[in-house]
């Protein structure tokens, strides 16, 4: 990162003391950078995550003096949001469906809209008997996690093509599920490649769907494998749609 924003943003910031000031320091800084669309929450998140002080506490009390220590913490978290780094990435987590997910590079952020791909799973998967779900390019595990913790009687496979994102859904799972869990089974696998004979009653998938030429800005923070759809966005679905039905049951469904 460069040294001038971390160093125009440390100043303003630490000529104030009080909570409040602070927080409408932090929201400015935000708000001139013109990233993102809610510069006052992104502050709020930020000086939560700085001080260990949930936003209630801050909010309750607003003339509470904020220690050099966690305003030079604040400064450093503003410097790196207006560069464009995604605020899931500052802090570190997410929360989806209810459940609060470590993130970082490596994995993409899980969006809100992708809730209804999990709601959708979850409908389905009430008319079956401990129906198997697969998740395809699980990321985070996000949507895996959030489908065990929903029906526990579900079970759930997981595949990503990266290490290190299985690493950080295993993570997610100890997280959510409890330090012994084994409520997933996570596979490297390139989409299909490691489950030969296996089959499901249902596939869900949140694909790579951006357009080459469209990451940029703040997407491209964000690990080029989880968005690269190709030239139109439209690549990862041809393998899912071409291949997915060799690996469901009769009367298994494909979600994305």
């Amino acid at each position: 990162m460069d040294a001038a924003p971390s160093l125009s943003i440390v100043a303003p910031l630490a000529e104030h003391e009080r909570t409040d000031d602070l927080l409408a320091a932090a929201a400015g800084a935000i708000e001139r950078s013109g990233v993102g669309d809610s510069p006052r929450l992104d502050a709020m998140l930020l000086l939560s995550h700085a001080t260990r002080r949930s936003k209630a506490s801050l909010l309750a009390f607003p003339e509470r003096k904020v220690s050099c220590a966690e305003r030079l913490e604040l400064a450093e978290l503003v410097a790196r949001r207006v560069c464009g780094e995604p605020i899931a990435y500052v802090v570190g987590s997410q929360e989806f469906f209810s459940l609060p997910l470590n993130v970082g590079a490596g994995v993409l952020v899980p969006r809100p809209e992708t809730e209804l791909l999990v709601e959708a799973a979850l409908a389905r998967c009430g008319r079956l008997d401990a129906p198997a779900v697969l998740d395809v390019g699980t990321g985070s595990g996000a949507i895996a996690l959030a489908i065990k913790h929903g029906r526990g009687e579900v079970r759930v496979t997981a595949v990503d093509v990266s290490p290190q994102a299985l690493e950080r859904a295993r993570s997610n799972e100890r997280r959510v599920i409890g330090a012994d869990a084994d409520a997933v089974r996570w596979v490297e696998s390139n989409w299909f490649d490691a489950l030969a004979g296996e089959r499901f009653d249902l596939i869900v998938s949140n694909p790579p769907y951006v357009r080459t030429d469209e990451i940029a800005g703040p997407l491209a923070f964000e690990p080029r494998l989880a968005l690269d759809g190709g030239a139109d966005g439209l690549d990862a679905y041809r393998v899912l749609f071409g291949e997915a039905a060799q690996y469901l049951r009769s009367g298994g469904a494909l979600l994305v």
